[in-house]
């Protein structure tokens, strides 16, 4: 790369920051209106910011432009940049678009020459990929962005005073749920853009009875910026700022659109045979009649109360449940299931959804607590012999659905094993009930609860960690709470179409739709007749009728921008998605055939699947050859493994979300762990030293605390010769309040006023004094609450008495950090009032599950590796698994100066 060496911009939706290595400059240069300060060892100096003029890259461009054609919509997104400076500059284009989208093309134009991308079986293109990757060269991926987009990010190097346009065009078919389709655009240009626009057409030969639109970013000011103009079958929805209209504020560059623009609408329904639309040798079905009555449903919950679920997880679940049970209708009837090592029934058969029923139902639902182990088999079995006895003595409606709803964060651990289990419950419910399962967190195997739904009737759905876990349960729940309709079956004339996406569904869900689209084989539509059978409430549902085509030339005389083929693509994405589906629970031989099927459309319609990659070759450079860019398309389970490396977890914009405070600690051989909620992000680091080594962790001059931790190494030499050491002792001062407490391994000890209070770990205590507050849970845990100040949490971490290599230990964590003095230091400390970073050039690492990346911070530009840190504070005997960066060497370049400006003499000692 020439000129500016390393400088990357974020064009279009990413983080518009500029990273000028520190070798280069010496400091992190961050656009716009972001501050930083850059620490040296010497002390704090403000960080040297440079003005994205410097630079000279100039982002003039933004559009996106999306049309809807009968649900499926097709998507344009257009950037374009100059670069303005008199040397060639390395420039970033990076896009967030729907996770259920397939990306359909991809261009980039340079000084004329249009680079388009080509569509490759993912394997031929893996060959490209790691060609690029073993020559030095970037490529080009698509990553996990949060719960429903992905992010799509390739580079490019642009000539000195030349431009740069990229575009990138993706589809997909809309799903209706809870009565209305969402188009979603994530919009995140972190500078003002001259040109920036969003279009949306919305084309509904079937009418459209509502559109509303609405972004987590709109001001009062903006509000009035988005145009929208709806008639009979069309919306028109734009939303177009200025420059100045863009401004974040009067006296600063930053700009306010950062966030999600949505649009949600729905159509008309006056048929019950539904909507069929004919389009150049396609037909696609729309099925969603209106004002059917629901079916009652017979719902068994199974829920996991494992230890891994317990704090937040079953508190969450408690919190949905609740909520859920208080929604059931009096024609259903319900039960409750718990399961750990154990099976326990709240009661033996299924109870009518009665006010006082509910009601004890909730009391029950108060009352689940943390167990140990998980036993899924016997769990769910349970509830399938439930609903088959129930039904065996006529104890349940005839006329209604049963469905068994799975709550569970983990794998089963008790016999047998996940291809029997799956078999087992395969077999007991025998087609005869639908199976849904919700699984908690990034370590959940969803893979495993995604075959063991689909092959039961029923889907599963992640519910991702976060402070609205329970909302989420709530929103899957209410999709599937009002059955309408089971077993339909939509039928076509024999001889008349072929190639028909899924044709028969188990159940229609109050405000959801069933789509079946297919190929003609004639375009004689005087005998198309069509057929729906299904099973309701009162009687069964039969309705047939003639299909009717939409003249489109006379229903939109004006609009020409309709690809007249959307029927035809849209018939290939449905058969698309429903073959990848179907492939997941195929027995081994038919898989290998489901499989080929799929990519053979996924190459022939040039959509980037979990089976294709797009490959775009990159201009020819004075520093190198053309190299390929790779864009994939991530299943769930490479989406979940890709959270677990990068990302805690990420709040949906639907939701008023407030972030946790931070949590610092240190636990494990030592584990430093600085949690970032506001960033879903953590950093981590480790000190090695010698046993015996004392080392200061908070020092608050201002305020008079202090708190010192000691070492101990293990019994005796471990056999790859590496002596771990951990904390086993730690010295708390307030010197203000006059408290100093000591607390090792084998007991507490509390010193005020000449006097001494000793507790022993094997105690549950609860010291409340004028100054000290102290909740001792045995063995376990030791909560110091300090007057008007910080709080800490002190774990005790047990091994078994004969253990040969290690012995007890203590975690320390800090809550309420916010409260010390902004003069807190020390090897925590030195983070309690935030630290500024930023990161780039995410690649491979050593381990493939840990790639590297680079981190500018404090002025230094240093290699850190995304790891996994253990918090322990829900589950002192196991924690739980959080990702963070790794800052190698003893945290050097992270924290301040060397860990040998942290070690003290005494255990109250400063120095």
């Amino acid at each position: 790369m020439s000129g500016l060496q390393g400088v990357g911009l974020l064009l279009l939706w990413g983080s518009a920051c500029l990273w000028l290595p520190g070798s280069a400059w010496g400091a992190l240069v961050i656009s716009g209106e972001h501050e930083a300060l850059q620490e040296t060892r010497g002390g704090a100096r403000p960080l040297q910011k440079r003005s994205t003029t410097e630079v000279k890259v100039e982002v003039y461009s933004v559009k996106v432009d999306c049309t809807v054609t009968s649900r499926f919509a097709h998507t344009v997104m257009t950037s374009k940049a100059r670069n303005k400076a008199n040397v060639s500059q390395e420039i970033f284009f990076e896009v967030e678009l729907p996770k259920t989208a397939f990306i359909t093309n991809f261009s980039m134009e340079i000084e004329g020459q249009v680079y388009v991308g080509e569509v490759k079986e993912k394997e031929k293109a893996k060959k490209q990929y790691e060609k690029a990757v073993s020559s030095g060269q970037t490529a080009g991926l698509v990553k996990a962005s949060g719960r429903k987009m992905e992010k799509f990010s390739v580079s490019v190097n642009i000539a000195a005073e030349s431009n740069v346009t990229f575009i990138l065009t993706y589809e997909e078919l809309l799903q209706r749920k809870l009565g209305q389709y969402e188009i979603l655009t994530r919009v995140k240009p972190k500078q003002r853009v001259q040109e920036f626009q969003i279009v949306t057409n919305i084309f509904e030969p079937q009418g459209i009875s509502h559109v509303d639109t609405h972004a987590t970013f709109l001001t009062n000011e903006l509000l009035p910026l988005v145009e929208k103009t709806v008639t009979n079958n069309k919306a028109h929805i734009s939303f177009s700022p200025t420059m100045e209209q863009q401004r974040k504020c009067p006296d600063c560059d930053g700009t306010l659109i950062d966030g999600d623009f949505v649009i949600k609408y729905d159509v008309n329904r006056a048929k019950s045979l539904g909507d069929i639309q004919v389009v150049n040798g396609y037909f696609v079905h729309f099925f969603a009649p209106p004002d059917l009555p629901r079916v009652p449903k017979n719902v068994v919950f199974v829920i996991d109360k494992s230890g891994s679920m317990g704090g937040r997880k079953i508190e969450q679940t408690r919190e949905a449940l609740l909520a859920i049970l208080n929604d059931l209708h009096e024609e259903d009837h319900f039960a409750l299931i718990l399961f750990d090592s154990r099976i326990v029934s709240w009661r033996e058969s299924l109870t009518k959804a009665t006010k006082e029923n509910v009601t004890e139902g909730m009391d029950y639902v108060r009352r689940i607590d943390q167990g140990s182990s998980t036993n899924i088999n016997d769990g769910v079995l349970r509830g399938v012999n439930m609903l088959v006895k129930d039904r065996q003595e006529k104890k349940l409606p005839e006329k209604s659905i049963d469905m068994i709803i799975l709550m569970t964060d983990g794998m089963p651990d008790f016999e047998p094993r996940i291809p029997k289990l799956q078999e087992n419950v395969r077999s007991a419910i025998g087609g005869n009930m639908s199976l849904f399962c919700l699984g908690f967190g990034n370590d959940v195997d969803y893979s495993f609860l995604d075959v063991l739904s689909k092959q039961n009737k029923g889907v599963a759905r992640r519910i991702f960690e976060g402070s609205d876990a329970a909302v989420q349960l709530q929103g899957f729940y209410e999709e599937v709470a009002n059955p309408l309709l089971s077993e339909v079956d939509l039928r076509y004339p024999d001889n008349t179409v072929d190639s028909l996406t899924t044709n028969h569904y188990s159940q229609l869900f109050n405000g959801s739709e069933i789509v079946v689209a297919g190929r003609l084989m004639d375009n004689d539509l005087d005998n198309f007749l069509v057929e729906v059978f299904g099973q309701g409430f009162e009687e069964d549902f039969k309705v047939q009728g003639q299909a009717s085509t939409v003249d489109w030339d006379m229903m939109y005389p004006d609009d020409k921008y309709i690809f007249g083929d959307f029927t035809e693509r849209l018939w290939a994405y449905l058969t698309i998605q429903q073959l990848l589906e179907k492939s997941k629970s195929d027995a081994p031989d038919e898989k290998a055939n489901t499989t080929a099927k799929a990519l053979d459309m996924s190459l022939r319609y040039s959509f980037v699947t979990p089976l294709t990659s797009m490959v775009v070759t990159k201009p020819e450079t004075e520093d190198g050859p053309d190299s390929p860019l790779i864009a994939d398309k991530l299943t769930e389970e490479q989406r979940q493994q890709a959270e677990r490396m990068i990302y805690r977890y990420a709040a949906p914009p639907s939701y008023a979300y407030q972030p946790p405070p931070p949590t610092y600690f240190v636990d494990g051989d030592p584990h430093f762990m600085i949690e970032l909620p506001d960033r879903d992000d953590a950093l981590c680091f480790n000190i090695n030293d010698k046993p015996g080594t004392i080392l200061n962790l908070v020092r608050d001059p201002k305020q008079g605390i202090l708190v010192n931790g000691q070492t101990i190494g293990d019994k005796k030499i471990p056999p790859d010769g590496k002596i771990n050491t951990y904390f086993w002792r730690f010295g708390i001062v307030h010197q203000t309040l006059g408290v100093r407490l000591e607390v090792s391994t084998r007991d507490i000890s509390v010193f005020q006023d000449g006097k001494r209070v000793k507790l022993l770990w094997s105690d549950t205590a609860s010291v409340k004094g004028p100054n000290v507050d102290l909740l001792l849970t045995k063995d376990r845990s030791l909560t110091v609450t300090l007057k008007d100040s910080v709080k800490f949490v002190i774990l005790l971490h047990k091994v078994w008495a004969k253990h040969p290599y290690h012995q007890d230990y203590l975690g320390f964590y800090t809550l309420d950090s916010h409260l010390l003095s902004p003069s807190v230091h020390g090897l925590l400390g030195q983070f309690y009032h935030g630290i500024a970073y930023e990161l780039s050039d995410l690649r491979p690492g050593e381990v493939p599950e840990k790639p590297d990346a680079t981190m500018y911070v404090k002025g230094e530009e240093l290699n850190v590796t995304r790891g996994w840190q253990r918090d322990f504070r829900r589950d002192v005997k196991n924690g739980e698994n959080v990702p963070c960066w790794f800052i190698h060497s003893n945290g050097t370049g992270l924290i301040d100066g060397d860990v040998t400006d942290y070690i003290v003499s005494g255990l109250f000692k400063a120095v």
